[in-house]
């Protein structure tokens, strides 16, 4: 069964719309956790505008299942995950003023800097997965960097979903081939929810895990949190994996 990581970046967002501790960020983590989610994903950004850097310290002693800290692994960044030593890391290019992430790491073009950080985290014997975009060539390169996983940025996919779902998995599909000769375990997330989370799921071989965080945050708004967490699982539920 592939693994659901929740992302919990929303609910910090909504916690530092009006301040204070409301909703408690620890808190729900620990109850997605109960509900049954397998993993907890959280991805600081150096504004902080929604998990703060405190947030993640003050996370690992409580959480059970794997941690996974996404970001861009700047200096601040790598101090950080050093400290915690989650179970996996997931290096992500984002720049400072973007939204959201909004595409995968140039494998071939920035080969020599990620495999220096993947060194790094790999000595501490932290998992580390690369966000890449659903090409071939971007996979292949993750794999030389010595990196255990590739994430593929599925925001694509959800978007021509809708009108052509054989048409926007392909690529996935090829990528996902790709990875598996490489020996490469894989990840995927961005966007991803309940519309369309099975039929991908479905498809694409070989995967591991997915994060979901702003989808499933927003199901919970109607749904409650552990109605939606059954949910999400119950659209993973019986998909063979391997591990990495």
């Amino acid at each position: 069964m592939t693994r659901l990581s929740v992302n919990i970046n929303k609910v910090a967002t909504l916690r530092n719309a009006r301040g204070g501790n409301t909703p408690n960020v620890i808190q729900v983590a620990m109850d997605c956790e109960k509900f049954g989610a397998q993993g907890i994903t959280v991805h600081p950004r150096p504004d902080g505008r929604h998990i703060r850097y405190a947030d993640v310290l003050d996370l690992k002693p409580v959480l059970t299942t794997e941690f996974n800290i996404e970001g861009n692994p700047n200096e601040e960044f790598i101090d950080l995950v050093l400290s915690v030593l989650p179970a996996q890391v997931t290096l992500v290019p984002d720049a400072e003023n973007v939204l959201t992430s909004n595409a995968g790491w140039d494998t071939v073009k920035h080969l020599s800097f990620l495999r220096d950080v993947v060194t790094t985290f790999k000595a501490k014997g932290i998992r580390v997965s690369i966000f890449v975009n659903a090409r071939p060539e971007m996979v292949l390169g993750a794999a030389k960097t010595g990196a255990d996983r590739v994430e593929l940025y599925t925001e694509p996919y959800a978007a021509l979903y809708p009108q052509d779902r054989m048409k926007a998995v392909s690529p996935f599909v090829s990528a996902a081939q790709v990875a598996e000769e490489c020996s490469l375990g894989l990840n995927a997330g961005h966007d991803l929810s309940l519309v369309n989370l099975n039929y991908f799921a479905q498809l694409v071989p070989g995967l591991l895990e997915v994060s979901i965080g702003h989808a499933l945050i927003s199901d919970a708004l109607y749904l409650g949190l552990e109605e939606t967490i059954h949910r999400y699982l119950e659209q993973l539920k019986g998909l063979e994996t391997r591990d990495s």
